[in-house]
C-alpha cells in the first residue's frame, strides 16, 4: 500500500527531515496545522532535548507542529494518535466487511478527541486509513 503524497507534504517532510534527523512516514497538512508520522523510536529525535526540535519546525513552517509516533500494531497506532487524552480502550471490530475502531476515552476528553467542527477525528481517520485500513473511527 503507498501512499501518495502531494508536493507540499513531500517538502514539509523535507524539512522536518533536516531539522530533525528523524525519519517521517507519512505528512497531513491542515489550515492551521501539520502532523507528522514519524518513525517507531525516532519520537525523542523529533521531539529533541525540551521540545527545541519542534519548536524550530514550528517557527520555520507558521503552523501547528503534531508528532505521532507509528506504529504496525493498529491499536498501538491509534493510542499514539490519542496520547495527550485519557484512554480507557482501543478495540478493532469487524462491520459489513470494514474494520473499524472504537475508542473509549474519558468524558472529560471526548470534545477534544472530536475537535472543533470534527477536525480531530477526520485526522484520526485519516491516519488510521492510510496507514492501517480502517475505513471508520467511532469515539465511545
Amino acid at each position: 500500500m503507498g501512499l501518495r503524497l502531494s508536493a507540499d507534504e513531500i517538502r514539509y517532510i523535507t524539512l522536518f527531515e533536516s531539522m530533525t534527523g528523524a525519519g517521517v512516514k507519512d505528512c497531513i497538512i491542515d489550515a492551521d496545522h501539520v502532523v507528522f508520522v514519524v518513525k517507531k523510536g525516532d519520537m525523542g529525535l523529533a521531539i529533541g532535548k525540551k521540545g527545541v526540535n519542534i519548536q524550530r519546525v514550528r517557527q520555520a513552517l507558521d503552523k501547528k507542529v503534531e508528532v505521532v509516533e507509528y506504529s504496525e500494531d493498529p491499536v498501538e497506532f491509534i493510542k499514539n494518535i490519542l496520547a495527550s487524552l485519557r484512554i480507557k480502550k482501543v478495540s478493532l471490530q469487524k462491520k459489513a466487511e470494514r474494520q473499524v475502531a472504537v475508542v473509549s476515552v474519558d468524558g472529560r476528553d471526548r470534545a477534544r478527541a472530536i475537535g472543533r467542527g470534527g477536525r480531530n477525528i477526520q485526522m484520526i481517520k485519516q491516519l488510521a486509513g492510510r496507514h492501517h485500513d480502517i475505513a471508520d473511527v467511532v469515539i465511545a
